[in-house]
């Protein structure tokens, strides 16, 4: 059991390894004639490497949040505490990788629009889904009493896993905006949302979401192993 936990444990790391070198190390050309060679893309040219890493974790945070909120109507339906368990890893991670989004994205606008704050739709609709989760575990802080927390915090988890996909990708392209695939874009949705990106960019780019991924449920299992080691620690 161990050993096959190190070898997807290897596997991961090589596979986000290997991402993260071929998303900086590519070169982008104007006219590509290699396989290795990526096409530089109108107003963004380098600064295009990001949708390698900062749109799976967006992505990756759309999946915890989901996951959270699919353990918290397990919760409901059971009363099995390690749903609970489960639903508030999820929450915990998917808030993580939404800070990680945020942090990206910011370093992105920096270098694109000047500033690593603007209140584009797309930094204000990430900025309300992190106060949403951040008000999630204010409300369990809050809560001693440990059916009352799981239950409150299974409805809460449903009601924002509900609400995360329209902020991530519902209102950022209903409203005009900075960020592409706004709406008004010229270009449409731009590279990501059109997979508007040759053959060899959606490789990584797909490889890239697969990686993320991967690393999520590495590190979901992880989180809840440890959370119900401590959870024993303390019966004893």
């Amino acid at each position: 059991m161990m050993s096959k936990y190190l070898i997807g444990k290897a596997i991961v790391a090589l596979w986000l390894t290997l991402i993260i070198i071929a998303g900086f190390a590519m070169p982008m050309v104007v006219s590509p004639q290699q396989w290795f060679e990526l096409p530089v893309i109108p107003a963004l040219e380098e600064k295009a490497r990001i949708i390698f890493f900062h749109v799976p974790m967006a992505w990756t945070t759309l999946v915890a949040f989901f996951a959270s909120m699919i353990y918290g109507m397990l919760y409901l339906k059971t009363k099995n505490m390690d749903y609970d368990l489960r639903s508030v890893s999820a929450a915990g991670l998917g808030t993580m990788f939404c800070v990680l989004a945020t942090i990206t994205g910011s370093i992105w606008a920096k270098f694109n629009w000047g500033s690593f704050w603007n209140w584009d739709p797309r930094e204000t609709s990430i900025f309300v889904l992190l106060l949403i989760y951040g008000a999630y575990f204010a409300l369990r802080s809050a809560l001693d009493v440990e059916e009352k927390r799981a239950t409150l915090s299974a409805v809460y988890s449903i009601i924002a896993g509900v609400t995360a996909p329209f902020f991530i990708f519902v209102m950022p392209r209903i409203m005009t905006g900075l960020h592409p695939g706004a709406q008004g874009d010229e270009g449409g949705s731009m590279p990501v949302a059109q997979l508007h990106m040759p053959a060899n960019m959606r490789v990584v780019f797909f490889a890239s979401l697969i990686g993320f991924t991967l690393l999520y449920f590495w590190m979901f299992s992880l989180k809840v192993r440890s959370a119900r080691l401590e959870i024993k620690s303390q019966q004893l």
